[in-house]
């Protein structure tokens, strides 16, 4: 494994990290009754094989949330398995309205995990102007958290996010967090900016589900795969990331033990990692610009407004994000996937897609942008490729 230093947290971090929202029986709160010990979908023996499986790759940071149903209840009794000052455990508490509010939920985490103190806490998933402002506000659930922190039941105290760049370079300038976690990798550079505040601050970056998110990198993709040899879609992505030294690490979310190997072959390139991708990178990026044209991949952002400024909230931004990866790297589950979350992931996935409102409505607040005229069709072709039935995220299936 392969270790950097998690800003100025100064924790010794491996560049994976074993994320806990794949391996537990339940979404919701369960009774350890309902959880199987050694067969059927999340049972305990399996969750202990991924933890024992990490640990032994060192993958020592486990990563989990409150707001992962079962996964904090039956990681606890796993963790006691090793020596407590060998793990990073990282747990993460939605922003309440109340501090105490806050205070409560975090006490469940920390009772589920049956531990005395963890390593990172962070406030999951600040997604809008509320949050944030229930999270920064005198009284609010930083300055809970940082009474956790002098109380020694939380080391450190990041955020981790799904918001536009702008609200989450608010965040980040706030200086009140220690590290963040956030998405960026191939087919999500809009937040390549909050990467660079976050590092000018010396916080830790932590990039969420590079794989998933990412592309779905984990199915068959088979352009994807011919554009990527000789590394898999996973290890290109993977050393895509790593070859930033501000990026510090990246959720992998085991289902199985074996989900951590295609990762950790690709660390055999590690200390080439930017000459390594760098042809990849080049034959995306022609391919991309082959199919759409040069100028739009170079600029397709500009001009688009958040999706808060525009009629109906239609994130046309992520729209347009979606359809311009998808489309010439043949991207199609993925972009399903993500298109089909707009209007039915409340702040997790904000903002609608266009299938529910008329264009008309929205293209007066595209005018700044260089394409201006191609976007109404751009946005109906989106939607022809991508709509399907709604679908929701993991944890409110």
């Amino acid at each position: 494994m392969r270790y950097r230093r998690f800003g100025r947290t100064n924790l010794t971090m491996p560049v994976f990290s074993c994320g806990g929202m794949r391996y537990q029986k339940s979404w919701s709160d369960i009774p350890w009754s309902e959880v199987p010990k050694d067969s059927g979908e999340g049972n305990q023996a399996n969750v202990e094989k991924i933890i024992h499986r990490s640990v032994e790759l060192g993958i020592n940071h486990i990563e989990t949330a409150r707001g992962y149903g079962s996964s904090e209840m039956q990681l606890g009794p796993v963790l006691k398995q090793f020596p407590r000052s060998k793990l990073i455990v990282q747990t993460k508490v939605a922003p309440q309205a109340t501090a105490r509010a806050f205070l409560d939920v975090f006490e469940t985490s920390l009772r589920n995990l049956d531990l005395d103190h963890v390593d990172l806490l962070s406030l999951h998933g600040i997604n809008n102007r509320e949050l944030l402002d229930w999270s920064l506000r005198p009284g609010g659930c930083v300055d809970a958290a940082r009474q956790l922190q002098r109380e020694g039941r939380a080391r450190f105290i990041g955020f981790s996010t799904h918001a536009t760049p702008n609200l989450i370079s608010e965040a980040i300038r706030s200086d009140v967090f220690d590290y963040v976690n956030l998405h960026w990798y191939f087919v999500n550079d809009l937040n390549r900016t909050c990467v660079a505040e976050a590092a000018q601050r010396d916080m830790g970056v932590f990039v969420i589900s590079p794989n998933d998110k990412g592309g779905k990198l984990y199915l068959p993709v088979p352009k994807m795969r011919g554009l990527c040899a000789p590394l898999t879609p996973m290890q290109f992505n993977d050393l895509y990331c790593l070859a930033r030294p501000e990026v510090h690490t990246l959720s992998l979310g085991a289902a199985r033990p074996s989900d951590f190997d295609e990762h950790l072959a690709g660390l055999a390139h590690y200390e080439t990692a930017a000459e390594t991708i760098a042809p990849i990178d080049r034959r995306l990026r022609e391919e991309m610009d082959r199919v759409l044209g040069v100028d739009w991949c170079r600029r397709w952002f500009a001009g688009i407004p958040n999706y808060v400024d525009i009629p109906g909230e239609v994130n046309v931004a992520e729209i347009l994000r979606i359809w311009t990866y998808a489309k010439p790297l043949e991207l199609h589950d993925w972009a399903r996937f993500r298109y089909n979350l707009l209007g039915n992931a409340d702040h997790w996935f904000p903002g609608e897609h266009v299938g529910k409102l008329d264009l008309k409505t929205v293209t007066p607040v595209l005018a700044d942008s260089p394409f201006a005229p191609q976007l109404p069709a751009i946005l109906d072709e989106a939607h022809r490729m991508f709509h399907d039935a709604p679908v929701k995220r993991l944890s409110q299936s």
